[in-house]
C-alpha cells in the first residue's frame, strides 16, 4: 500500500495525521482511547484525532 501524508498537526512523525492510500481510502493516526464505552468488533479500532485536523484537510481542499 503506497500512503501520501495529507495533513498532520505537526511536522515530526509522531502526530495525529492523516494519509491517503493508493486504495482510494485514508489512514488516520491518532490516540487509541480505552474509555470510549463503544462495543468495537475485534477486527476493528478507534482512534482520536483532534476535530482541527479535519478541518484543516478541508482547508486545504484536500481529498483522497
Amino acid at each position: 500500500m503506497k500512503t501520501t501524508k495529507l495533513v498532520s498537526t505537526c511536522d515530526v512523525k509522531d502526530c495525529p495525521t492523516i494519509y491517503a492510500t493508493d486504495r482510494g481510502t485514508l489512514l488516520v493516526q491518532g490516540e487509541t482511547p480505552s474509555d470510549h464505552g463503544l462495543a468495537i468488533p475485534a477486527h476493528e479500532t478507534v482512534v482520536e484525532i483532534p476535530a482541527e485536523l479535519l478541518l484543516d484537510l478541508v482547508r486545504k481542499g484536500i481529498s483522497a
